[in-house]
C-alpha cells in the first residue's frame, strides 16, 4: 500500500519547484511581458474584481487550454516557452496548478504568493464589480427578467 500524501504535503512539494513571486513582482513581470492567467471563477471576478490585462481561464480548464498537444488548447497561449503567472484566490490553487504547467512543459510557470488578495491589498490595479470592463472586453448582455 502506497503512503498516503497531505494536501499540505502536497503543496509544500509543489511550492518547492516554483519561484513564486510577490505580488508586485507578478505586476512587474506582467509588465515585462509574462502573461498573467487568472484560474478563479467567474462568479469570484464579479464579486471581487479582475486584475486588468489577465487572461482568464478557469482552473477547471486551464490545463487543455494551455497544452499544447491538447485539441482544446488556446493557439494564442499554447506556447511551452511562454512566462505563465498563474493567480488565485489565496494562492493554494496556483501553486498546485503552475507545478502542473510545469510537468507539462512550461518551465517559466509560477504563481502569485497571496493569489488576488495579496494582489488587491498590494493596491495595485483592479477592476472593480460594476466598472467598466477595459476596451476591447465583451460587455454582458443585461438580464432580463
Amino acid at each position: 500500500m502506497t503512503e498516503r500524501i497531505t494536501i499540505d504535503q502536497l503543496l509544500a512539494s509543489a511550492r518547492a519547484s516554483l519561484d513564486r513571486l510577490s505580488s508586485i513582482e507578478a505586476h512587474e513581470a506582467q509588465r515585462s511581458g509574462a502573461t498573467l492567467v487568472d484560474i478563479r471563477c467567474a462568479e469570484q471576478r464579479h464579486m471581487d474584481g479582475a486584475v486588468p490585462g489577465a487572461v482568464s481561464i478557469p482552473l477547471s480548464t486551464l490545463y487543455w487550454r494551455l497544452d499544447p498537444s491538447s485539441a482544446s488548447r488556446d493557439p494564442s497561449l499554447a506556447d511551452l516557452s511562454r512566462w505563465i503567472v498563474l493567480l488565485c484566490a489565496h494562492g493554494y490553487s496556483s501553486s498546485l496548478a503552475a507545478a502542473t504547467l510545469r510537468a507539462i512543459g512550461y518551465e517559466r510557470a509560477t504563481d502569485v504568493d497571496g493569489g488576488f488578495e495579496a494582489w488587491a491589498a498590494a493596491g495595485l490595479p483592479v477592476t472593480r464589480p460594476g466598472a467598466s470592463p477595459p476596451s476591447g472586453s465583451p460587455r454582458s448582455a443585461p438580464s432580463r427578467r
